[in-house]
């Protein structure tokens, strides 16, 4: 989770992109970058997570993270599902 945080704050759209499940997003690299560079990132909050421990193949992350687009702040508010596939977190929903 906190590995997309910083790739959003990045604009790292492709990072986004590999950390998605399969069937995820149909959005582009560039296109995820292009909108995450449009922002002001502000930080994270993380408020819950259940499982996504070393054994675990699933996790939920509930979380808050702020930007500014242009004059306006927004609190992104979350709960995240994740998969371990062949060893590695994808991003859900």
């Amino acid at each position: 989770m906190r590995s997309r945080y910083s790739a959003f704050a990045l604009g790292d759209g492709a990072y986004l992109v590999q950390t998605q499940a399969a069937g995820g997003s149909a959005e582009s690299p560039d296109g995820l970058g292009a909108w995450a560079r449009a922002r002001a990132w502000l930080g994270l909050r993380v408020l819950r997570v259940e499982r996504g421990g070393e054994n675990d193949a699933r996790g939920l992350v509930e979380f808050e993270a702020r930007y500014r687009e242009g004059a306006e702040l927004v609190v992104l508010r979350e709960v995240s599902r994740f998969d371990r596939v062949a060893g590695r977190w994808r991003y859900l929903t």
